[in-house]
């Protein structure tokens, strides 16, 4: 689920999945990966923006580079769990993402600017710039469903489903639930393949074999 890594530097591909192709792609998949310590679990995701959408509207220009602020926890936190604020970039096709862990009340401290300035260290630097640049603000909650994997020879590379991918724009607190509306219909199938380097060749012959394409 949750790993304690807090930079990472990695390509990452999504593809759109019909049933039928999810559960063929699960043969050769499991030949050659293992199911992610927690292999199922939920995400719940606050994406921040500004009050005129300023960063989305830049990324569906999709320029040669663009980044994203987001608040994110694996199920619903609690009282005392980690929850992660995420700085994430990417140029060139390469998705670098930094990230810091902290309780859910510190969050809003954090992107607005109330902490000490070195309190999260060099990225939480970075995160501070980010807000002076940009003063997002939580615009979005997304959710869904995780199936993760993880290469038995490359523990890098990971395959991740999400399923039942939901939405609201309200109500904008990660303890408020995992609830929303459907964003895809319900047997929509999200998979991402996070590659640390160059694509095996098992895969990508699975990925033809089926059909699948991004």
């Amino acid at each position: 689920m949750a790993s304690t890594q807090y930079s990472f530097e990695r390509r990452e591909e999504k593809y759109f999945l019909t049933p039928v192709q999810y559960e063929a792609l699960l043969t050769p998949l499991r030949q050659h990966m293992h199911a992610d310590e927690h292999e199922q679990y939920t995400i719940c995701s606050l994406y921040c923006d500004t009050p005129d959408w300023q960063l989305i509207r830049t990324s569906l220009e999709k320029p040669y580079y663009k980044e994203k602020l987001r608040v994110r926890s694996y199920g619903v936190p609690e009282e005392g769990d980690t929850v992660f604020v995420e700085l994430k970039k990417k140029f060139d096709g390469i998705v670098y993402k930094h990230r810091v862990t902290t309780e859910l009340p510190m969050v809003k401290p954090l992107l607005t600017g109330l902490l000490e300035k070195n309190a999260f260290g060099q990225i939480g630097r970075e995160i501070d710039w980010f807000q002076r640049c940009n003063k997002t603000v939580p615009k979005v909650f997304i959710g869904y469903d995780r199936t993760a994997f993880a290469g038995t020879d490359d523990p890098e590379l990971r395959v991740t489903f999400d399923t039942k991918l939901r939405w609201r724009t309200s109500k904008l607190d990660l303890a408020y639930g995992d609830q929303g509306m459907l964003l895809l219909p319900q047997d929509a199938v999200l998979m991402e393949v996070k590659l640390p380097g160059v694509c095996p060749l098992w895969f990508s012959r699975a990925l033809s074999e089926l059909s699948i394409y991004q």
